[in-house]
C-alpha cells in the first residue's frame, strides 16, 4: 500500500514513522524544501518516552508529489486546510482515499466538496505529540491510537487494507472502526470540554479543581456529552466515566492542544472546534452559554493576536 503524508509534523511524523518501521506500505511525505532539506540531512528524527530513534525517509515536493497514492494522511491545523487541499490536489487518484484526522467536523464537508463524496474517510488520533524548534517530533506520552472508517459506517476493503498496513506498526493501537463518526463525537466531548475550559481558565484541570472550579468543569464535560446524545451519537457510560475521571482529578495536569497552541501565541481552532460544539447545542436546543463565554474568549485572544501583527 503507498501512503502520502501530508506534512512531516507532530500528527503525521510519528504516525508516518511508525508505519515505515512497521515495514507494510510505501510511505513518502509531501513537504516544503526547507523540512525537505533538513528531512534529507537529518533523517524524520523522533524524541519519544517509548525510546527516540531517527529514520531516513522518502520526501516529495509540491511540484512532483507522485500520483495515484492509495491513501493521503491528513493532519493539518483546520485553519490551514484550504492550503492543504491545494497540495494534494494534483497527488489525487480516481481511488485515492484521503485520511484526515483533524478535529472536529467540519472538514470533511470541505474535503467531501473538493474531492467527492466517495474520497474522504473518518478518522481521529489520540496522541501526546508536538514538534520541537529543532524539527524534531517529541511523542510525549502513550497512547498513539489511530482510529478511521467510512463515514457513512460499515466496513469496506480499502479501510481493512488501511489497518493492515499500520496492524505491524510499534507504539501504535489502530482500529477500523465501523462508526467512525460516533467515535469522533465521543473525541469532541472530551476535547471540546478540554479546550474550552484550559483555553477560557488560562489553566490545566487539575490548577482549576484546586481554585474552586469542580463544578464548572463538569458542567462543560456533561454539557459536551448532552450535546453528542442530543446530535444522536451518546457516548458509552464507559467511556463517560472514564473522562469524568479526569474531569475531577485535582491532580490532573491535563491541557489541550489548543491551549498550549495559545501559550505559544499561535493560531487556533476556536470555531472548528468550541465553536461547533456551541452551535450543535444550540441547534439541539441546548444552554451552551457556558460554550458560548468559551467561544468568546477564544476569539478575543485570536483578535488580539491579529491587532498586534497589524
Amino acid at each position: 500500500m503507498r501512503i502520502l503524508f501530508l506534512g512531516a509534523g507532530a500528527l503525521g511524523g510519528y504516525y508516518g514513522a511508525r508505519l515505515i518501521q512497521g515495514g507494510a506500505a510505501e510511505v513518502a511525505f509531501l513537504v516544503r524544501p526547507r523540512r525537505q532539506a533538513q528531512l534529507e540531512k537529518d533523517g524524520l528524527v523522533v524524541k519519544s518516552v517509548l525510546g527516540d530513534f531517527a529514520l531516513p525517509v522518502k520526501t516529495v515536493s509540491a511540484e512532483a508529489p507522485g500520483k495515484d497514492w492509495d491513501a493521503i494522511f491528513l493532519s493539518c491545523k483546520a485553519y490551514d486546510l484550504a492550503s492543504a487541499i491545494d497540495a494534494i490536489r494534483p497527488a489525487m487518484g480516481p481511488g485515492t482515499a484521503i485520511l484526515p484526522v483533524l478535529n472536529g467536523f467540519s472538514h470533511l464537508d470541505t474535503l467531501r466538496e473538493a474531492f467527492g463524496e466517495k474520497a474522504v474517510l473518518g478518522g481521529l488520533a489520540k496522541i501526546a505529540a508536538t514538534m520541537t524548534p529543532e524539527g524534531h517530533i517529541r511523542h510525549m506520552a502513550p497512547p498513539a491510537d489511530l482510529i478511521f472508517g467510512e463515514i457513512a459506517g460499515g466496513m469496506s476493503p480499502r479501510v481493512e487494507a488501511l489497518a493492515a498496513a499500520w496492524q505491524p506498526a510499534p507504539h501504535i493501537k489502530t482500529t477500523a472502526s465501523d462508526n467512525i463518526i460516533g467515535e469522533m463525537w465521543a473525541k469532541i466531548v472530551m476535547l471540546g470540554s478540554l479546550a474550552a475550559l484550559t483555553v477560557m481558565m488560562r489553566a490545566n484541570i487539575g490548577q482549576m479543581i484546586r481554585a474552586g472550579g469542580q463544578e464548572i468543569v463538569l458542567r462543560m464535560f456533561r454539557l459536551s456529552a448532552a450535546i453528542a446524545a442530543a446530535n444522536g451519537h451518546p457516548v458509552s457510560d464507559e467511556a463517560l466515566a472514564g473522562m469524568e475521571r479526569n474531569f475531577t482529578n485535582p491532580k490532573s495536569t491535563s491541557t489541550a492542544s489548543m491551549f498550549r497552541d495559545l501559550q505559544a501565541g499561535g493560531a487556533i481552532e476556536a470555531d472548528h472546534i468550541i465553536g461547533y460544539l456551541a452551535e450543535a447545542g444550540r441547534k439541539a436546543g441546548l444552554d451552551v452559554t457556558l460554550l458560548d463565554a468559551a467561544l468568546v474568549n477564544a476569539k478575543s485572544y485570536e483578535v488580539q493576536r491579529t491587532e498586534a501583527a497589524a
